[in-house]
C-alpha cells in the first residue's frame, strides 16, 4: 500500500512539474490574445481608410475597406479568383511580398526569377484544397469583385509556428488586396 502511494505521489509531483514548465506566453491561446491586441492597437493608430469594417471576433481576422465597387460579384467556395496584393508584417509594417513588380523594386524584395502578375488561384470547396494561407482566404470571400480592402490575420491563420523564409513565427499579417476577378467555379 505504501509503495502504491509513493508511486502515485511522484506522478502527481511529476505532472505538477511538467505543468509547470509549459510556457503560458507561447500557448496557442495566448499568442492569438496577443495577436488580438496588436491588431486592435494597429487599426486604432494607422490612418487606414475605412469606408466599411467586418470584424470576425471568432477567427480574429478583420477586413477594411478603402473602395467598395458595389459591383456585387461576391466571391463563394470554389470560385477562381485573382487579386493583386501587398503583404506585410503587422509587427513593423515591412513589405515581404507583393503581385505588384513597383512595389516589389521599392521595397527590395524583386526577385527577376518571378513573374509580377496577379495571384490567381481556386478558393478551396469540397473538391478543391486551400492553396493560400487561410486567412488571406477568408478575407478575399468577404469582398466583391473590384473592392480594394485591407486584411489584418492573427499568427494562427496565416504561417503560425511554422513560417516561410522571412516571416517570423506567430507573426501577424496585413495583406492590401484588389479582387480583380472572380469567375465562378462548379456550384456546390
Amino acid at each position: 500500500m505504501k509503495i502504491k502511494l509513493v508511486g502515485l505521489l511522484v506522478i502527481v509531483f511529476a505532472s505538477i512539474g511538467f505543468i509547470s514548465c509549459i510556457d503560458q506566453e507561447n500557448t496557442i491561446e495566448a499568442i492569438f490574445e496577443k495577436d488580438l491586441k496588436a491588431i486592435d492597437e494597429y487599426v486604432a493608430t494607422s490612418n487606414l481608410v475605412n469606408v466599411k469594417e467586418f470584424n470576425d471576433p471568432v477567427l480574429g481576422i478583420r477586413v477594411i475597406w478603402q473602395e467598395l465597387s458595389n459591383s456585387g460579384v461576391t466571391v463563394a467556395r470554389g470560385d477562381t479568383i485573382s487579386t493583386d496584393y501587398i503583404g506585410r508584417l503587422l509587427v513593423n509594417d515591412v513589405i515581404f511580398d507583393t503581385s505588384i513588380e513597383a512595389v516589389a523594386v521599392q521595397n527590395n524584395i524583386f526577385s527577376s526569377q518571378r513573374r509580377y502578375v496577379p495571384l490567381r488561384f481556386r478558393t478551396s470547396s469540397n473538391s478543391s484544397p486551400q492553396v493560400v494561407i487561410s486567412g488571406f482566404e477568408y478575407g478575399l470571400l468577404q469582398l466583391e469583385l473590384g473592392d480594394k480592402a485591407t486584411i489584418l490575420i492573427p499568427s494562427e491563420y496565416a504561417y503560425g509556428n511554422n513560417p516561410p523564409q522571412g516571416i517570423p513565427q506567430n507573426a501577424p499579417l496585413i495583406f492590401e488586396v484588389d479582387l480583380i476577378e472572380v469567375k465562378a467555379g462548379p456550384q456546390q
